[in-house]
């Protein structure tokens, strides 16, 4: 690597002015897609914003700040990012326990990960997370939301409890206790509203509508129904004085999974993108450095860390954005509402808000999805619904890390069980064809070849080694190796036990077909050496059967060639 490499990489990732090539030719539509898109994103980004616990104004600067810096350096011309669902699932916690301080930690150790990320150009691994846990801990997190949300679709406040699941229950007892009508109606008419509308109008905005509506109606009817309260004019000043190393490392693994999160779900948007679009194609270590630059600095500035939002994305698509144009605008329009509608916007009934992320959990489990998973194999359809259980149940995090393990370990299962071990009879072929029949039965009864299909590593070498050490009868096995795909060091290991098992019960082994690269494990293992120092490691079969038959002839098994002695048996060694 040239000292000018790390430039070049780096070069790469920042924006071009080719970028911005397509505004030029669709100024227009884009400024029309990112005013639809402002309209779309307003209601989820103030909802978004209470659901991590840090307000509704934390919601609206990460969708000014984040939407404006990932477009300007993230890698897909139609992206639109923000607050998402998803990642107020890990940030509550985060809020309940170490408050602002921590989502401001958290969200600069993600930005940086992240940005380290693009550097390793580590965006083409995103494809290789399996599809159950995906789905899995997306339908997890859909749960999690309705749960979020059960407090103030209630009209209850008070319950803070460690699982969400927890606070849902206690919600639920105290609206039992003293219960109302208003803001239970209010969720559900929101919600109502925007699941008809969608079937039937997927381009108007409904969840504004809801909104408005849900707010007309609170303040002619003079409910009694929590409000979201006014917004502060402007950005608050940044906090920096939780920033040392205990918190860092007590932080440490939440920074790693909104990390993770914003990376998968931003380079998951960005190719439902290009299947949106004509000639799009993402650059996955820019966006991952643009999501990087984003999420150093939205939290900073008051926000929350951020991903590109799909629902968005794909309205901004519909909408016919061309360009980086259409989510700058959609920013732009935002900053306004913040900066001159504040005190309009904090007259917003939070059970309105609730019933719009009441609908988004719905419309974000894809039942077909799920119900397909589950019916491919028995395997996924269990990664499926752990990932499901252990996001509901416990968090994110552990859910993905259970669920990924699983996966991994049910890859291997399948990986080690399409290895075999098979016995190879001595057909005419192995043979030089003009034996005695006689002959030919002791070669058969004296003799046995085993051929290994597949991998030999850890997860299938024991049932290798049981299958090898049930040979009996025999005096020579000859262990054919050419067809091994893959060998571990705990395969070379088992199958030098095997061998010694073998021989420690008079068997002779020989071994044919080793590839070069076994054939190094092998020997830094000091697995069969006696075998290669005594000639026992052949290059190929046909050269393992004829030392076999000299062996026998030699031992009295069989007659020396052009002998006329009849052939004798020798007694076999005990087992």
């Amino acid at each position: 690597m040239t000292a000018a490499s790390p430039a070049r990489r780096l070069g790469g990732l920042l924006p071009r002015r080719s970028d911005w090539t397509p505004a030029r030719r669709s100024a227009g539509r884009d400024l029309t897609a990112g005013l639809i898109v402002a309209v779309v994103a307003l209601p989820l980004a103030l909802a978004f914003g209470i659901s991590s616990g840090l307000g509704a104004q934390a919601g609206l600067v990460t969708a000014i700040v984040a939407g404006t810096l990932a477009a300007v350096f993230g890698g897909s011309n139609l992206q639109v990012s923000g607050p998402t669902g998803a990642m107020t699932v890990v940030l509550a916690p985060i809020v309940a326990r170490h408050g602002a301080g921590g989502v401001l930690m958290v969200g600069l150790m993600a930005g940086l990960i992240l940005l380290g990320m693009a550097a390793l150009r580590a965006g083409r691994f995103a494809a290789l997370l399996p599809t159950p846990v995906i789905e899995g801990f997306t339908a997890g997190i859909a749960v999690v939301i309705a749960l979020q949300q059960v407090p103030a679709a209630l009209g209850v406040t008070g319950p803070h409890a460690e699982k969400v699941w927890q606070s849902a229950g206690q919600a639920a007892v105290r609206f039992a206790g003293h219960p109302t009508a208003a803001a239970p109606a209010m969720a559900v008419a929101v919600a109502a509203v925007m699941l008809a509308g969608a079937r039937t109008r997927p381009a108007v905005p409904f969840s504004l509508i809801g909104i408005v509506g849900a707010t007309l109606v609170a303040e002619a009817a003079s409910l009694d129904v929590a409000r979201i309260g006014a917004l502060p004019s402007g950005l608050p000043a940044p906090s920096l004085g939780f920033l040392d190393a205990g918190a860092a490392m007590a932080l440490l693994p939440s920074a790693l999974a909104v990390a993770a999160l914003a990376a998968l779900e931003s380079l998951l948007c960005a190719k439902v993108a290009d299947g949106m679009s004509v000639g799009e194609r993402h650059d996955p270590d820019r966006e991952l450095f643009g999501q990087g630059v984003a999420n150093l600095a939205a939290p900073v500035l008051g926000g929350v860390p951020a991903t590109a939002a799909i629902a968005r994305t794909a309205v901004n698509v519909r909408a016919g954005a061309r360009s980086r144009l259409a989510a700058l605008t959609h920013a732009a329009v935002l900053a306004f509402i913040v900066l001159a509608a504040g005190n309009l916007v904090g007259r917003i009934p939070l059970a309105a808000l609730a019933g719009v992320l009441l609908a988004t959990t719905v419309r974000m489990v894809e039942v077909g999805s799920l119900r397909a998973i589950a019916r491919a194999t028995r395997g996924d359809g269990v990664v499926l619904v752990l990932t499901f259980a252990v996001t509901v149940v416990f968090d994110l995090i552990t859910a993905v890390a259970v669920g990924v393990a699983l996966a991994v370990v049910v890859a291997l299962r399948a990986v080690a069980a399409s290895g075999r071990l098979d016995e190879v009879p001595l057909r005419s072929g192995d043979r030089d064809g003009d034996q005695p029949a006689e002959e030919q039965r002791l070669l058969d009864e004296h003799i046995v070849a085993y051929r290994f299909d597949g991998p030999l590593f850890f997860a299938a070498a024991h049932r290798f080694l049981l299958e090898l050490t049930q040979v009996s009868d025999v005096r020579i096995v000859i262990l054919r190796m050419s067809r091994i795909s893959a060998l571990d060091a705990t395969g070379a290991g088992v199958l030098g036990d095997a061998i010694t098992r073998l021989e420690d019960r008079g068997i002779t082994v020989l071994v044919s077909g080793v590839k070069a690269g076994h054939d190094q494990i092998l020997a830094a293992l000091g697995v069969a050496e006696h075998l290669r120092r005594d000639g026992l490691v052949f290059p190929t079969t046909p050269d393992a059967i004829a030392y076999a038959r000299a062996h026998l002839r030699t031992s009295g098994v069989l007659p020396l060639a052009g002998s006329a002695e009849q052939p004798r048996l020798t007694p076999k060694p005990s087992t």
